[in-house]
């Protein structure tokens, strides 16, 4: 595992790469990554041979119609020869571009499932306990399709300039074009027969992601971070538009982020508010952050951060944590309309900062890295163990801090797409656990407990869409979603997996995470999740105590006696009470932050308890 006590801030590394390479150098032993029986799976479109450890696969829906064409399906070029003639195929039918009809990102709301696809969206029904059910598909090409909601509004990233504003087919050609769309939709689907667009906020660089923001103050104005990543518009497409470096244009659309405000009473008015800086350093240089090229002693090409992909609100906290092309950042969004950076790091084994999920606590941030964009084979027994990976920081006094790479522990083969994506945390008390998807190479979930030892405890995966050749494919999202797994697969439909019990998680420990419900659920804006008092809870950390090698084993005995004794129903304060008093005892003689944590958890359910 490559463990660094810290990395470096931008500031710091823009002056001194040659010393930064030679702490890197220094570093430990990198991730060692494995062939395993995910390493040779049989390849297919939908009948490829599967892995599965800790979870089974409940479900799969093949994609609906209209949204899938297996000719369509994006097999990357390998030559200027196979470029060029994909460039014309695309040019005589746009159906063919890259990820046309690809999956992407998802959303829940009042038990439907909204997944959101390059060629508009879908929705599932999931309350019947069986096999989602498709109740609403809206063809609305443009990719990238990224979706969350919010009451009755749901909210689309568009980023092609296929895009137009009507939602249409045709393709909107031209370098200039006043029906062509790239920003922010907004669709009223309180009638999931009826869907309406009811308004389409423009901007410079299109939607490649967005996150919903809500206003501390106003619970009727909700704000969006919008990340575009595209090429800039022409001004005379889009006034507000213009590119290039800020030393030769300091109006320029690059080096920014839009913020666009909703008032939820009249959506229709949703426009943007704001474009700050926030990649400016201390003089007001707007250009503050890395400025990409060639970084670390492998001379890996990292990406120059003049924006952002992902940006990952925590209301709670008020934070939100940005991976943004070449830097991991911290803003402060206190005052949501006008965020401000507070901290950034910058590591040269990350190529292109991806997106960021926080732990439950607010004290960790995991930044994922998609070195290759996601459409080339990344986790390839030669690829580097950092390159493609998760980088786990922590957060001390709103600093972030680099702690350790983790990348999918299973070699995967030439012809399958595989690097880091996106992931959110599994409800699990006591733990820091996030599930995500890593294209082909499957669905996995990493243990970050230990910032400085992340380990995976359960993974599901497929072989190839045909072997020996690489098609696009893979799951692009995995959430935890009310007690579930669901994986939108980009070429395959969607996947339901369910956690079993394993060596690595206790059946008490699944129950209490699928205990916990949310009748909404965006994951690019995390809430705090707290846990209900009960047997299971209790049970977990229990569990979790009890596999360390130097549990106390007459504290957890006494503890488990409790715990059954509660089960069966039975009302003892006084034995809660000593219970309490024990663990809070043995609390106090802990060394260990994790096992003090978790025995100072017990104690306040037991304390509660005896109340």
């Amino acid at each position: 595992m490559n463990v660094r006590s810290t990395l470096l801030s931008t500031a710091a590394v823009l002056g001194v790469l040659i010393s930064a390479s030679l702490a890197h150098a220094q570093a430990p032993a990198a991730q060692v990554i494995p062939t395993d029986a995910r390493s040779a799976l049989s390849g297919g479109m939908f009948d490829a041979g599967q892995y599965a450890s800790g979870m089974v696969l409940e479900h799969s829906v093949r994609p609906a119609p209209g949204f899938f064409e297996q000719e369509a399906l994006f097999s990357p070029p390998r030559t200027p020869a196979e470029g060029a003639a994909l460039q014309e195929r695309i040019r005589a039918d746009p159906r063919f571009a890259p990820l046309a009809l690809a999956n992407s990102d998802m959303a829940m709301s009042n038990g439907h499932l909204f997944v959101g696809n390059f060629n508009g969206f879908n929705a599932y029904d999931v309350t019947k306990g069986g096999a989602p059910e498709l109740v609403m598909s809206v063809v609305c090409p443009g990719g990238q399709g990224d979706v969350s909601v919010v009451g009755d509004l749901l909210f689309m990233s568009v980023e092609a300039n296929r895009a137009r504003l009507d939602c249409g087919t045709a393709v909107a050609e031209g370098d200039v074009n006043a029906e062509r769309f790239r920003g922010v939709r907004i669709f009223d689907i309180s009638d999931l027969n009826a869907p309406r667009q009811i308004a389409a906020v423009q901007t410079c660089r299109g939607s490649h992601t967005h996150t919903l923001v809500p206003d501390p103050t106003d619970p009727r104005s909700l704000y969006i971070y919008n990340s575009g990543t595209a090429d800039v518009r022409k001004t005379e497409e889009l006034a507000i538009c213009t590119d290039g470096q800020p030393d030769q244009n300091p109006d320029t659309a690059l080096f920014s982020i839009d913020v666009i405000k909703v008032d939820l009473d009249r959506p229709q008015d949703a426009a943007i508010v704001n474009r700050p800086r926030i990649f400016a350093d201390a003089s007001g240089r707007v250009a503050g952050l890395w400025r990409g090229g060639a970084a670390g002693l492998a001379s890996q090409r990292t990406a120059q951060t003049n924006q952002c992909h992902d940006i990952t609100v925590f209301p709670e906290i008020g934070l939100a944590a940005g991976a943004c092309s070449g830097n991991g950042i911290l803003l402060d969004i206190s005052d949501p309309q006008n965020p401000v950076r507070v901290s950034d790091i910058f590591d040269p084994d990350m190529a292109y900062w991806h997106s960021a999920t926080f732990n439950n606590a607010g004290d960790k941030v995991v930044f994922t890295d998609e070195w290759g964009g996601g459409i080339g084979a990344r986790c390839r027994a030669e690829d580097p163990s950092t390159w493609g990976a998760n980088m786990v920081a922590t957060i001390e006094n709103r600093t972030l801090r680099g702690r350790a790479f983790h990348k999918l522990p299973s070699a995967q083969g030439s012809d399958e797409n595989c690097v880091a994506h996106n992931g959110m945390i599994v409800p699990v008390p006591g733990r820091d656990l996030m599930v995500q998807a890593w294209y082909q190479g499957g669905v996995s979930i990493m243990d970050f407990t230990d910032p400085t030892k992340p380990v995976e405890i359960a993974a599901f995966d497929r072989g190839p869409v045909e072997d020996g050749k690489l098609f696009v494919a893979g799951s692009w999202s995995a959430y935890w979603f009310n007690g579930r797994i669901y994986s939108s697969e980009i070429a395959r439909g969607l996947d339901v997996l369910k956690l079993v019990p394993s060596e690595h998680l206790s059946a008490a420990e699944i129950a209490a995470a699928e205990a916990v419900r949310s009748d909404q659920i965006n994951p690019q804006t995390q809430t705090r999740i707290v846990w209900a008092d009960t047997p299971d809870v209790a049970q977990s950390y229990l569990d979790q105590l009890m596999r360390a090698p130097a549990a106390d084993a007459a504290l957890t005995a006494q503890v488990q006696a409790g715990v059954d004794q509660w089960r069966r129903s039975a009302r003892n304060r006084r034995g809660a009470a000593e219970l309490a008093a024990a663990l809070t005892a043995a609390a106090e003689k802990e060394t260990g932050v994790i096992a003090k944590g978790r025995l100072t958890a017990l104690a306040g359910i037991f304390t509660r308890r005896a109340g």
